[in-house]
């Protein structure tokens, strides 16, 4: 059952890759039929744009779908070759083609693609969770040597049944009374009879049964993996560079630290802001303009330094509302503050003063979704105060962010405040996917029409 498994997956999973794209495009096309004499793509090429898509996919090895990764990471794998079949059929089909909405059907294309492509990927993956879940399509596993780190292993394995890895037991040459199966020598006699598949190795196993275990597993064709001790079990994904032959673990890496995860995120800032600022910003600026100078004196934009992305200073844009003072830098707005303004308080309430930033973020100096950046001031005091709190700054910051939609907006009236946003943020920025940053201003709405408590 499970060699067939391994051989008919990956051509069902193309088949129904081809089919779902088949259905995408007939879905495109009904979008135009009520334009005269304009078909959408055409059908003589279809044949050849399957087969581009089959290349990428196969070559891509889309199919293969990792035990214990998230449907993120196929959501990930997904984008990366839509990205590169869009590019192709462009260059192929859009240069040859004279109708005026040509750049529409295309577009209209591959926003089908995404929204179909992506909900089959995901079901897929979602199906293979809960089918391994229920008993099948699973590999057997053994751990050599004792300790924490293996116990808390073997505590995942019994937990998440839907990774489809039957844990068999321990075998090491200290423990005893049944605890495991027996010891290193047992295994080397019994791992054929289990049809071991995957044999998971203690970093405190001996350097000379760890080469016996490796040279045993390549000849019966057993996957080995190695278990960090606790000081490499940290609250993040471990990766690994290669220098010749030679093997280190990178610690600290991030998912914004991949090219095509920080391009893909700058291009969603660009177009999100491109788009706010022309069909927004363009007449909201004036008319805020107006009212703020007809209430006050001073600028129309309160301009403020605060700490980037490397803890980089950058000029921060927001709409004025407080009247002009010496404490801006220093000083949060509390509530009932007498330097805000009637046009600034409801600009503070409604989130209408951030979005000048949106400007910041057309100039790479801000994102949409991120860390939300703090006055230079602010900086150094919660430095001193908080561990970690320079770690919020690998990213740039966000107009709106994980913290501001769990509930830490506004004032910091107390310590435990200011902890839980770093928490909030490192956890976004170790976990980032585009999916996240989606969530976000998905909920950031939500706050705003609905929790406007911490507003002022």
């Amino acid at each position: 059952m499970k060699k067939r498994f391994y051989k008919y997956f990956p051509w069902l999973f193309v088949l129904g890759d081809i089919l779902v794209l088949t259905f995408s495009v007939l879905f495109s096309n009904q979008l135009f039929q009520t334009f005269q004499d304009f078909n959408g793509l055409d059908f003589p090429a279809f044949p050849a744009f399957i087969m581009i898509w089959m290349v990428i996919t196969i070559l891509k090895e889309d199919y293969k779908i990792g035990r214990t990764n998230e449907f993120e990471e196929t959501f990930k794998k997904l984008l990366a070759s839509l990205a590169w079949f869009l590019v192709i059929i462009s260059m192929i089909w859009l240069p040859f083609h004279d109708n005026a909405l040509r750049l529409l059907s295309f577009l209209s294309l591959a926003a089908s693609l995404f929204l179909f492509l992506g909900i089959y990927r995901v079901a897929v993956h979602l199906s293979l969770r809960k089918y391994r879940e229920q008993g099948h399509n699973f590999r057997r596993a053994v751990i050599l040597g004792m300790g924490d780190t293996s116990d808390q292993l073997a505590k995942v394995f019994r937990q998440r049944k839907d990774f489809g890895i039957k844990f068999l037991g321990y075998y090491d040459d200290q423990v005893k009374n049944g605890i495991s199966r027996g010891s290193i020598k047992d295994f080397f006699r019994e791992a054929k009879s289990l049809d071991v598949d995957q044999i998971y190795i203690s970093e405190h196993l001996e350097e000379s049964k760890v080469k016996q275990v490796i040279n045993f597993a390549d000849e019966n064709y057993i996957k080995v993996k190695v278990i960090p001790g606790g000081r490499l079990q940290l609250e993040k994904n471990l990766s690994f560079s290669k220098y010749g032959d030679f093997f280190v673990i990178n610690v600290n890496e991030i998912p914004l630290d991949n090219a095509f995860n920080r391009v893909f995120k700058r291009g969603f800032d660009i177009v999100f802001s491109l788009f706010v600022i022309v069909f927004i910003l363009s007449w909201l600026i004036p008319l805020v303009g107006l009212l703020i100078k007809l209430e006050s004196r001073g600028p129309v934009f309160f301009i403020q330094e605060r700490n980037g992305e490397n803890n980089s200073v950058f000029r921060c844009l927001k709409f004025r509302s407080m009247t002009p003072n010496d404490y801006a830098d220093t000083h949060q707005a509390t509530k009932n503050d007498p330097r805000i303004t009637r046009i600034g308080s409801f600009l503070r309430m409604t989130s209408l003063d951030e979005m000048p930033q949106f400007i910041n973020v057309l100039f790479g100096e801000m994102s949409i979704v991120g860390p939300r950046p703090h006055t230079v001031p602010m900086n150094r005091e919660f430095k001193t105060q908080i561990e970690k709190y320079n770690s919020r700054h690998k990213i740039k910051p966000g107009i709106t962010g994980l913290a501001q939609v769990k509930g830490y907006r506004g004032e910091i009236e107390q310590p435990y405040q200011i902890r839980a946003r770093v928490k909030l943020d490192s956890f976004y920025i170790q976990n980032w996917s585009f999916l996240l940053d989606l969530k976000i201003c998905v909920l950031t709405v939500y706050e705003l029409l609905v929790n406007r408590e911490n507003a002022y």
